[in-house]
């Protein structure tokens, strides 16, 4: 079927259409990642957006169902340059076409991506329109592009946090889905949802944690009262600064139990400490981004270290501007902020993603980090059966 990409500023692509017969819209990102898109087609973080695939061709090897970052496909739509005709894998459940009409997302392949991709490097991400709807109009997509606000001020983490509280006990497995071993849990933790990826929750459970997951409006209070080890500010979408009332929450947590963010929870956190945060050109979205320690957490993280990380994240925070804590981490590349350090009250964060998933495990390092800190707390007296100072 026939398929239209137009942009914001007029510029159309047309192709061929998979997935899905239906029309989106969002803004157009492109990601560098070579392998894992069942796991990027299940990130929470991109919520609202049309996913372009650098990689030329795409789908050679299904989905596995058990790779899901969450429970439903989440970006508006899918951008390649080629779909595979065949699929080749022992562990696929459905082909990719099959995967996203299923979910009722449209694709489009056959387009020249290293020129869209160059447009949007050049220019920055800009909002669009998808239709594999037949007999789409190419005038009124282009007008319905022009109109689309943009990401920054649009608040969709309410769109993609749990309802409820809700407890996680899945481990890490192998590629035929067995449980790895892991220990029995020893710590608790509270993990905010601003759209959770399950492998972050992974994490925890495979270094002895016992994961609590729970809404993004969940207030200081509430967290305390299931006496956690420590707090979880997880990934999502959006832009950060739209979310105050967790900000303020965050804000009453720090001292009183260790924080580790993570790219969404990053951004949140970085507030917390008095920093902005602001819209970047393209963001980071690939498998491959260079981040340099310049503060570090020996022996596992030492100051000097370069990590290969994975990311998806289109803003960033303002480290001059922080009241409390430091930068601790930059990427190689452009020298936006990869991390703080606020050990004075017992949190740190980073904008990347080191639950990969997809990408490499160099960062998983700073999951171990946590618990150090979690256990740290503890054995200073300052557990959840210690008394709780004023914030």
């Amino acid at each position: 079927m026939k398929a239209w990409l137009v942009l914001a500023d007029g510029t159309a692509f047309s192709g061929t259409g998979f997935g899905a017969q239906a029309s989106a819209d969002g803004e157009v990102v492109f990601n560098t990642s070579m392998t894992g898109y069942p796991e990027l087609l299940t990130d929470p973080s991109y919520r609202r957006q049309i996913l372009t695939l650098t990689y030329p061709e795409i789908g050679n090897y299904g989905v596995c169902r058990r790779d899901a970052e969450s429970e439903r496909v989440q970006p508006a739509a899918l951008v390649v340059r080629a779909l595979s005709p065949v699929v080749s894998n022992w562990r696929s459940d459905v082909d990719l076409s099959t995967y996203l009409r299923d979910a009722g997302v449209p694709g489009i392949a056959g387009i020249d991506t290293r020129a869209l991709v160059r447009r949007l490097r050049d220019g920055g991400t800009v909002m669009g329109v998808m239709s594999t709807e037949a007999n789409a109009d190419v005038r009124a997509l282009r007008e319905r592009a022009a109109a689309l606000p943009g990401m920054a001020g649009c608040e969709l983490i309410s769109q993609v946090t749990c309802k409820a509280p809700w407890e996680w006990t899945v481990g890490v497995s192998d590629d035929a889905g067995h449980p790895t071993p892991r220990p029995a849990p020893t710590r608790h933790v509270v993990a905010y949802d601003f759209g959770i990826k399950h492998n972050m929750a992974r994490m925890l459970v495979q270094r002895g944690c016992r994961v609590t997951i729970v809404p993004a409006d969940t207030g200081a209070d509430a967290v305390l009262a299931l006496r956690p080890d420590g707090v979880l500010l997880s990934n999502g979408p959006g832009d950060p600064s739209t979310v105050p009332h967790v900000v303020a929450a965050v804000n009453s947590l720090l001292g009183r139990v260790p924080i580790f963010g993570i790219c969404m929870g990053h951004q949140i956190l970085g507030q917390a400490l008095g920093a902005s945060t602001y819209k970047t050109p393209f963001g980071h979205r690939g498998a491959n981004q260079p981040v340099l320690l310049e503060v570090g957490d020996p022996p596992k993280a030492p100051a000097g270290r370069v990590l290969i990380t994975s990311q998806n994240h289109g803003f960033a925070v303002r480290p001059a501007e922080l009241t409390v804590g430091r930068a601790s981490e930059t990427n190689v590349s452009d020298g936006t902020n990869e991390g703080l350090d606020a050990r004075e009250r017992w949190a740190f964060s980073v904008q990347y993603h080191p639950e990969a998933a997809p990408g490499p495990h160099d960062a998983a390092v700073h999951f171990d980090r946590f618990v150090t800190m979690m256990d740290a707390f503890r054995a200073h007296g300052q557990g959840h059966d210690a008394p709780r100072r004023a914030s």
